[in-house]
């Protein structure tokens, strides 16, 4: 009976770690994404979910951080960085009116897995095809080493007037891209994404959306595919705070690495 017991408690520990290593996403969220011109914004870097951080994100991790707006693209100081508990805080202003993209992209960092918690882990992301490899080739229960870097972007409106720079490119190793202005589109409209991979789009990757209505409550989260153009197509189901996702997970041929993968995210706001 005791055995039973240390089976069912390490069974449950381990689901534990596999969810956790999977659900370090990393999301940059404003409590509104529809601000006045002129104004300081307090915007957090969540790195977990989309509403839980698990932990801050130190400033030498920052490889870029930048806004682009109507009055063009500019780097921010990342003094403008501390931690606030468990999550980062990012300081910056608002110009004039238009459609701004803040953007941050972290440096690579690399983790070691068994097993079972990296197929765990690609179970949880939606990885099929690099799940579906390592069991053609028989390599399920070997570990994996991996190394990852994280890319996010949040998109938010300065006043009515809305601007073209929603589709602001800035270079990152993987970027999502609207074909839209989403503060031109409604609840029930559906939202056209570019995903790209080193500038390059990415056909074939599975693309989450979801978030959280304006009463709070969880957006359930909706799958979509890119096509051969790195094209997808997320519906807006409701209004409320939003987020479009994926991770591009590719073998590794250099020494001491299995996978090495870059992930995107991108946050808006659906009146």
């Amino acid at each position: 009976m005791r055995h039973r017991a240390r089976t069912i408690l390490l069974a449950a520990g381990l689901a534990l770690i596999t969810t956790s290593l999977a659900a370090h996403e990393l999301f940059l969220k404003l409590a509104t994404y529809f601000l006045p011109p002129d104004t300081e914004v307090r915007a957090l870097l969540l790195n977990g979910t989309f509403t839980t951080s698990e932990n801050s994100v130190s400033r030498d991790r920052f490889a870029d951080l930048a806004l682009a707006g109507p009055q063009g693209r500019t780097s921010l100081d990342t003094t403008g960085v501390s931690p606030q508990g468990d999550s980062t805080l990012v300081r910056f202003r608002t110009g004039g009116p238009g459609t701004y993209v803040l953007g941050l992209s972290v440096r690579p960092r690399e983790i070691a897995l068994t097993g079972e918690q990296f197929n765990g882990y690609l179970r949880e992301e939606g990885l099929d095809e690099v799940l579906a490899e390592r069991t053609r080739t028989g390599t399920l229960g070997e570990p994996a080493r991996e190394r990852y870097a994280k890319h996010v972007k949040a998109i938010f409106q300065v006043s009515d007037r809305r601007s073209d720079q929603y589709a602001a490119d800035l270079g990152y190793p993987a970027e999502i891209v609207p074909l839209k202005n989403p503060y031109g589109l409604r609840p029930g409209d559906g939202l056209r994404v570019r995903c790209l991979i080193r500038g390059q789009p990415a056909g074939g990757l599975v693309v989450l959306a979801g978030g959280t209505s304006e009463s709070g409550s969880p957006i359930r989260e909706v799958r979509a595919r890119t096509d051969s153009a790195g094209i997808a197509t997320v519906p807006l189901g409701t209004a409320g705070r939003w987020y479009v996702k994926f991770i591009s997970m590719r073998r590794s041929t250099e020494p001491g690495l299995t996978h090495e993968s870059q992930w995107a995210t991108l946050t808006f706001q659906i009146r």
